[in-house]
């Protein structure tokens, strides 16, 4: 059964997200179903979407996962795509209803949180000539996701390219840089550890 939700420009991410996961009965909903829910608002809810399991302690390979699929995302970004393109056998993988909602119950308490501070400032970095350069940073984030070592390393990468996700939605630059910010320290992070071990092997070889 297909996930129909009707949004409205003025929706705030908290208020999409709800209708999101009360949009089916179905048992699991596909990557698929949710690209087409999400409209015109696809590129910066699929990164909240694709942040937010990483916000919290998970194991292998939800990272793995998250960093390929967002580094989709962000070519697109990157490209100046209007809508969301993915190979079919991604749009086909599926997720568990109730396991969306969890996570979704769990967030939306703190994107409320942000959303009262979130307001629409410093729209350069949300306009559509900047929408490149964000993507071109979302495509670094997500390789280091690919890379980065549980809870250490993905969770500042998680809570990064969910604030973009986020500034996107409410056309806020400011909630953007701090993703950018918090980006970079997650990319610092699985950087050194990639290259301890890097090192280690080849000490060792």
């Amino acid at each position: 059964m297909r996930v129909s939700v009707l949004l409205e420009s003025s929706d705030r991410t908290s208020q999409i997200m709800a209708k999101l996961t009360s949009g089916s009965d179905s048992v699991r909903i596909s990557v698929g179903e949710i690209i087409t829910a999400l409209e015109d608002k696809v590129f910066a809810l699929m990164l909240v979407l694709l942040g937010l399991p990483n916000c919290l302690p998970m194991p292998p390979p939800i990272a793995l996962i998250s960093g390929l699929l967002t580094s989709f995302v962000a070519v697109q970004m990157i490209l100046g795509f209007k809508k969301s393109w993915l190979p079919k056998r991604l749009l086909n993988l599926t997720i568990s209803r109730s396991g969306l909602e969890r996570t979704l119950v769990k967030a939306t308490p703190h994107i409320k949180k942000l959303e009262q501070y979130a307001s629409p400032r410093l729209l350069f970095f949300t306009s559509r000539i900047a929408s490149s350069a964000v993507g071109l940073c979302v495509f670094l984030l997500a390789l280091a996701m690919v890379l980065a070592v549980p809870i250490i390393g993905q969770i500042p990468l998680g809570v990064a390219i969910c604030l973009i996700g986020l500034g996107l939605v409410e056309h806020d630059g400011l909630v953007i840089i701090a993703g950018l910010i918090i980006g970079a320290i997650g990319v610092v992070i699985t950087g050194s550890v990639v290259g301890t071990i890097i090192l280690g092997f080849l000490k060792f070889t």
